[in-house]
């Protein structure tokens, strides 16, 4: 998951899908992204494979959905171990 949230753009598609609800389609994220088409399905698998997102084929598209329990639930335990 640290390798996946160590790239600056797939940080900014995770605050893009929550500033979006939480779920958009491959097309309307890479939209809002300078990167070409491979570039950006190349971090949005990054962050599949992390388990950050969540993939659902609809048809032709694919809605990545943003994965908030892992997110928080791994940064939560690790964060918790400075706190003492």
């Amino acid at each position: 998951m640290f390798h996946a949230l160590a790239h600056p753009t797939r940080r900014h598609v995770l605050q893009v899908l929550h500033a979006r609800g939480g779920a958009m389609t491959s097309g309307q994220l890479a939209g809002r992204f300078s990167h070409a088409w491979p570039t950006v399905t190349r971090h949005l698998r990054e962050l599949e494979a992390a388990g950050l997102v969540v993939v659902t084929a609809v048809g032709r598209e694919r809605h990545y959905t943003l994965d908030t329990g892992r997110l928080t639930g791994v940064t939560g335990l690790w964060l918790s171990v400075f706190k003492g």
